[in-house]
């Protein structure tokens, strides 16, 4: 699978739990709380092998888009941080919906810059080949990938 259609595929999967979330009864504790566990794992995964995999390949290969590649970085690690709060947090607690709901909206708005923006000019500037490798090694990575957000070193370090 080409790499911008693996990110694509997680990001519809990622989409797919933030509207169950949002539909689920405000009483329905477990179930959110299970919802926001698969979230954490996948976000966690992804943000995982877009930093390791993704990201440096799409800067090398459309140096133009490194102040997108730069602000995404950041973009993953207030989310990965988000992540953390919530590994654990009580669901019963009157702050675990407002914080999945900030969760939300900063990954909504990172996966609308992606896709409108920026996978455009990644597609174009590393064609089919290119992309289906980059999307076996990215596959590949997220074998190994963290899901634990505690347990991913920054990528400042």
């Amino acid at each position: 699978m080409d790499g911008i259609v693996l990110l694509r595929e997680d990001h519809k999967a990622v989409e797919k739990l933030f509207k169950e979330f949002e539909r689920a009864a405000d009483d329905a504790h477990g179930r959110k709380r299970e919802i926001a566990d698969e979230v954490i794992r996948r976000l966690t995964a992804h943000a995982w092998i877009e930093e390791r995999v993704f990201y440096p390949a799409a800067r090398e290969a459309a140096p133009d888009t490194t102040d997108h590649v730069l602000e995404s970085v950041e973009e993953h690690h207030a989310v990965l941080w988000m992540l953390s709060e919530l590994v654990g947090f009580d669901p019963e607690d009157e702050r675990f919906d407002a914080k999945m709901t900030v969760l939300m909206e900063n990954v909504r708005h990172h996966v609308e810059e992606e896709e409108k923006d920026w996978f455009p000019e990644v597609r174009k500037a590393m064609g089919r080949k290119q992309l289906l490798a980059l999307g076996e090694r990215m596959e590949e990575e997220l074998k190994s990938a963290p899901d634990d957000p505690l347990k991913v070193p920054s990528a400042h370090e």
